[in-house]
């Protein structure tokens, strides 16, 4: 009985520290943990903000399964027991997928990086066709 409440107590930990480890801005998108989505990812300022964002949830989500599933260990009977495991984890997975919508939000308000030069053009002006490497590619 006591693996059922272990349960949503290791998982509300592991999923409550990613919270906190968004929050405080250490994940990194080389990693593959976080708010991973083509706008989260286009630049680091926002993957950032959106782990920030979905940090908050993701960390109570976590903390929910936790004291879910150290009530479950107070309950006399096995039914309680696995209530308070299920209502644990349902709340984990809520608040991890309120928290990743709202972390994709986010991301979505960063403004996109400037796209890069292409390579060979070393700071020309190659919208303005001052950029031999794009004439020649457009002659050819």
């Amino acid at each position: 009985m006591f693996a059922i409440a272990l349960v949503p107590i290791v998982l509300g930990a592991v999923v409550g520290w990613g919270g906190f480890l968004g929050v405080r801005e250490r994940l990194t998108r080389a990693g593959g943990t976080g708010v991973r989505t083509e706008a989260s990812l286009r630049s680091e300022a926002a993957f950032k903000l959106a782990n920030r964002v979905a940090g908050i949830p993701t960390l109570t989500g976590g903390a929910a399964a936790v004291v879910a599933g150290l009530a479950g260990l107070a309950m006399p009977a096995t039914a309680g027991l696995v209530a308070a495991a299920v209502v644990g984890l349902l709340a984990l997975l809520v608040m991890v997928i309120a928290g990743a919508r709202l972390g994709a939000r986010a991301a979505l308000a960063v403004p996109a990086p400037a796209p890069a030069a292409p390579a060979g053009c070393s700071g020309c002006a190659c919208g303005a066709g001052g950029c031999g490497v794009l004439q020649k590619s457009a002659d050819a």
